[in-house]
């Protein structure tokens, strides 16, 4: 049901800018204005006027009908963030947690893990055989 609606929504969103870009500019403000065009009966501006009204009602419509959809979901939201945060591997080491006065930000978590991932320095050189 919302998909439908999103769907109806974004078909409405782009015919509603195509039918305001095919309008006759009438501000001047920028010496552009005027000039025959594309449209430039009178009565072609009538329809344009009205299919714009039309659009931005339905426009209007959808979008209160997808605001009240999400008000009444009993999803709980979620962050995009939290959502698309890398899992680790079953056998690599959990990354510790940023103490809360140290700011950890992302910087900070980078370097935690960029330390965590080197391999462990050999404990002493060892002697050749001969």
């Amino acid at each position: 049901m919302e998909t439908v609606i999103i769907v109806i929504h974004l078909m409405l969103v782009l015919a509603l800018v195509g039918v305001v870009l095919l309008q006759k500019s009438e501000g001047g403000a920028l010496g552009m204005g005027g000039g025959g065009g594309l449209m430039s009966s009178r009565g072609t501006a009538n329809v344009l006027t009205r299919a714009t009204a039309i659009l931005a009602a339905g426009f209007f419509a959808t979008s209160l009908i997808l605001a009240i959809l999400a008000g009444k979901s009993t999803e709980k939201p979620s962050s995009i963030i939290e959502k698309a945060a890398p899992t680790a591997p079953a056998g690599a080491p959990a990354t510790p947690a940023a103490p809360a006065g140290s700011g950890g930000g992302i910087l900070d978590t980078l370097q935690q893990m960029q330390k965590s991932n080197q391999p462990a320095a050999p404990a002493a050189p060892a002697q050749p055989a001969n």
